[in-house]
Order: C-alpha cells, then sequence, then structure tokens
C-alpha cells in the first residue's frame, strides 16, 4: 500500500497562503533549507497530488528558466515526477508527467493508495488536505512552521467537519528560522 503525505508551509499564525492566495512568503532560502528541499523532491520518485489553483501556481513557476536557475535541482525534481491534479474544472492539463483527474477525490485516491509503487505526497491544496483528512486517508503530515505572521489567509483545514488527532514523530529546525514537524494521525 502507497504511503499518502502532505508537505506544506504554514504561517506562524496558521494559513498555508496569505488573504491573496499568495504563498511566496514561504521562501526563506539558505543552504540547509535548500538541501532539505532537494532531498525531498529528489528523493526518488513518487506521485504529486495537487488541486486546480495549487498545480496552476506550480505549473507557471516550476517549468521556467528562472525555476531552473534559482533552485535547478528542486526544479529538475517537479518537472520530472508524476502529478496528478484533480479538477472538476479543467480541460487539459499541460505540465510535463501530469494526468488530469475530474472524478470523485477520495475514492480515486483510495484506489491509488492500493496500487504498488512509490509513495504521494499533496503539496499545497488545501481543499484538496481537508477533503482526504476527513476520509482517513492521509498517513502523515509533514508540516514547515515559517516565522512570518500573515494576519489573514486560508488554513489547510478549513471545512473539516470533525476533530483530527496526531503525534509528533519528529521535528527539525532550520537556520533560516523553519521547523518542520512530522506528524502522524492518531487511530
Amino acid at each position: 500500500m502507497r504511503k499518502l503525505i502532505v508537505f506544506n508551509n504554514v504561517s506562524m499564525d496558521g494559513y498555508f497562503v496569505d488573504a491573496d492566495g499568495n504563498m511566496s512568503w514561504a521562501y526563506r532560502p539558505d543552504a540547509e533549507w535548500n538541501s532539505f528541499a532537494a532531498e525531498n523532491v529528489g528523493g526518488g520518485g513518487g506521485v504529486l497530488l495537487f488541486g486546480r489553483k495549487t498545480y496552476d501556481l506550480m505549473a507557471s513557476y516550476w517549468p521556467t528558466p528562472m525555476a531552473m536557475q534559482n533552485d535547478p535541482v528542486v526544479a529538475e525534481g517537479m518537472n520530472n515526477l508524476s502529478k496528478v491534479v484533480f479538477s472538476r474544472t479543467m480541460d487539459k492539463a499541460s505540465w510535463k508527467n501530469t494526468r488530469l483527474v475530474n472524478s470523485d477525490l477520495a475514492s480515486k485516491v483510495r484506489e491509488m493508495k492500493g496500487e504498488s509503487g512509490d509513495g504521494m505526497a499533496v503539496l499545497g491544496s488545501g481543499t484538496i488536505v481537508a477533503q482526504l483528512a476527513q476520509e482517513g486517508l492521509i498517513d502523515e503530515y509533514q508540516i514547515a512552521v515559517v516565522p512570518v505572521v500573515l494576519g489573514a489567509g486560508r488554513t489547510m483545514f478549513g471545512g473539516m467537519k470533525h476533530r483530527l488527532n496526531l503525534t509528533l514523530k519528529k521535528s527539525r529546525a532550520f537556520g533560516n528560522g523553519n521547523v518542520v514537524l512530522w506528524y502522524e494521525p492518531v487511530l
């Protein structure tokens, strides 16, 4: 059975995007953080899962020359990994190695988890995170707390109808002030 993780940056006040839907505040590069990001993305396969908004954001940046210049290892990983975008409104997905799925999110992810292969990761995509968490389909949450207060924005768990209890498995602090927390659901 494939493992499904979520990796998201959150502000100190709990938002994963600001009031304008922007995530650029989370970019706080330093050598240690860049190495961690490159290992995470280039770590050997897997499938990235996105909602439409995050897909549009990622597809507008990672295939560009600017991304290759700023973060060549991460850009190569993002561009070469298999990707699935879940959307009821898109007609096609043009980013390399991307498959568009218009069917029921939870059913499709449950089916994908049952297949053999490398793990899957959700990046951004708060609406999808909340839906998959509600269904108990997420095996691990990797949350990078970024030392910034946004004041407003969107949480990745908006719309949850029941409490989700988690257990901290490990943590790691970085020189840029980010702290990554690894959580698993309490079963």
